[in-house]
C-alpha cells in the first residue's frame, strides 16, 4: 500500500516536472553510452532518470554552482546501472554532492591498519554507507571508453555493493548463482593479478585490485563504457555482470553499428 501511494505520488510530481525532451537531450549529447539507448528503452531511461531526481537532491560541494543540464547528466548515468533492475535499487540515501573538481574527504579517520594518514586522499569520487554519493564534475565529464572510466558508475556501483554486508564485491544477486559469481570474480581478480604482475596489458585499471568492493565497481565501469574490451578479456564476468545488471550493452552496441 505504501509502495503504490508513493508511486502515485511521484508519478504526478514527474508529470509536474518541466523538462523538454531536447533538454534531456542536449545534457547527454556528449555521453556516447546514452546512444546505445534507443526507442522504447531510451524512453524508459529519461523516465527513469527524471525519477532519480525526485528522489535525489543534490548539494553543492565548496559553493560550486550546479545547472540543471548537470543534474540531467548525473541523473542519466546513474539510472543506467538500474535501468532493468528498478530505482528502489538505490533506497537508502538521499543526496548527491557535486565539487567542481577533485576534492578531499571532510571525514578523515583511521584505514584499515589503524593509522591515521595527515595527507588524506584527494578524490574523484566517494560513496558513503547509508550517506551521499559525493562527485567530482570534472570527473563527471572525464568518463572514457577508451580508458573504461565513469566515476558516477563507478559509485552508484558501490551503492549497489552496500545493500548487501557492505562494498565487498558481493552485491545482492536477486537469484544469481552465487558460488558462480565468487568464483568467476575470483579468476579475473588472479587474472589481473597475474597481467600486473608480469607487465601484461590489462583490461581495467589495476585500482581494481584495491578490494573486491573496487574490483566490482571497475568491471561495472568498463561493462557500460568499454564492454567488447572487458568480454574479449573475461567472458565468463562480462556474462555475470549481464546477469546482474539485466542488460547486454555489448549486443546493444553491435545493434547501432552500420552494417
Amino acid at each position: 500500500m505504501f509502495n503504490g501511494f508513493r508511486r502515485w505520488r511521484e508519478d504526478r510530481r514527474l508529470a509536474a516536472l518541466d523538462v523538454p525532451a531536447d533538454t534531456w537531450e542536449a545534457a547527454i549529447a556528449d555521453w556516447p553510452v546514452a546512444a546505445r539507448y534507443q526507442g522504447e528503452d531510451r524512453d524508459r531511461l529519461r523516465e527513469l532518470a527524471l525519477r532519480f531526481l525526485l528522489r535525489k537532491g543534490f548539494a553543492p560541494g565548496a559553493g560550486f554552482t550546479i545547472t540543471d543540464a548537470m543534474r540531467l547528466k548525473v541523473a542519466t548515468m546513474a539510472a543506467v546501472p538500474v535501468l532493468n533492475l528498478g530505482l528502489d535499487w538505490y533506497d537508502g540515501w538521499y543526496t548527491v554532492v557535486l565539487y567542481e573538481g577533485a576534492f578531499i574527504p571532510s571525514h578523515h579517520g583511521p584505514d584499515e591498519f589503524g593509522l591515521v594518514h595527515e595527507e588524506p586522499d584527494v578524490l574523484s569520487g566517494e560513496a558513503w554507507e547509508q550517506g551521499p554519493v559525493v562527485l567530482s564534475w570534472e570527473d563527471v565529464c572525464a568518463a572514457s571508453a577508451e580508458e573504461g572510466y565513469n566515476v558516477v558508475l563507478h559509485e552508484m556501483a558501490h551503492k549497489l555493493d552496500m545493500r548487501r554486508d557492505g562494498a565487498n564485491g558481493a552485491p545482492p544477486l536477486h537469484g544469481l548463482d552465487g558460488a558462480r559469481w565468487h568464483d568467476t570474480f575470483t579468476a579475473a581478480w588472479n587474472d589481473l593479478t597475474e597481467r600486473e604482475r608480469h607487465g601484461r596489458p590489462m583490461p581495467v585499471d589495476s585500482y581494481a585490485l584495491e578490494n573486491p568492493g573496487e574490483f566490482f565497481a571497475v568491471v561495472t565501469e568498463c561493462f557500460f563504457e568499454a564492454p567488447a574490451r572487458l568480454q574479449q578479456a573475461w567472458p565468463a564476468l562480462y556474462t555475470e555482470l549481464s546477469r546482474f545488471y539485466r542488460q547486454d550493452p555489448l549486443a546493444q552496441q553491435t545493434a547501432l553499428s552500420p552494417a
